[in-house]
């Protein structure tokens, strides 16, 4: 999937779409994907500029929005750009190695339990073979008029 589809299952957009390209998606259980972070990303210019790397929350923020995705292909109706997900909770999340310009941030989401429309997943974010960040994520969407 590359971003012109995530753009039609997420209403993110510049600088908040985290998602450059999904590799792998398996309805109801797993999805693979990576974002390219470039020196260039507006978050760099304050955090810190000295030595750049991207903050936690936007890893994990990332993390949701692949599990965002993942959700969408769980209902089996494809993009929509009608629906919100939004976040219910956050657990167990740690943060193991930092992300800095240059790094390709992948992520493997798995789905954990779905209950009706509410999801828990499972999430880590890797460089390479270095674990960087792993979380259990809620969330739940809404359809929007």
């Amino acid at each position: 999937m590359d971003i012109h589809e995530i753009k039609n299952y997420l209403p993110h957009r510049y600088p908040f779409l985290l998602i450059d390209r999904v590799t792998r998606v398996e309805q109801g259980e797993l999805l693979k994907a990576y974002k390219n972070v470039t020196f260039n990303e507006p978050f760099f210019q304050g955090h810190f500029p000295h030595r750049p790397i991207m903050p936690g929350v936007l890893i994990v923020e990332a993390m949701a929005q692949a599990c965002a995705i993942l959700a969408s292909y769980d209902l089996g109706e494809g993009a929509t750009d009608k629906r919100v997900y939004y976040f219910t909770g956050i657990d167990s999340a740690r943060f193991k190695t930092p992300v800095e310009p240059g790094d390709r941030l992948d992520f493997d989401v798995t789905i954990l339990r779905r209950i009706k429309n509410m999801w828990k997943c499972g999430g880590e974010a890797k460089v390479g073979d270095r674990l960087c960040c792993s979380a259990q994520l809620m969330f739940t969407y809404k359809d929007m008029s």
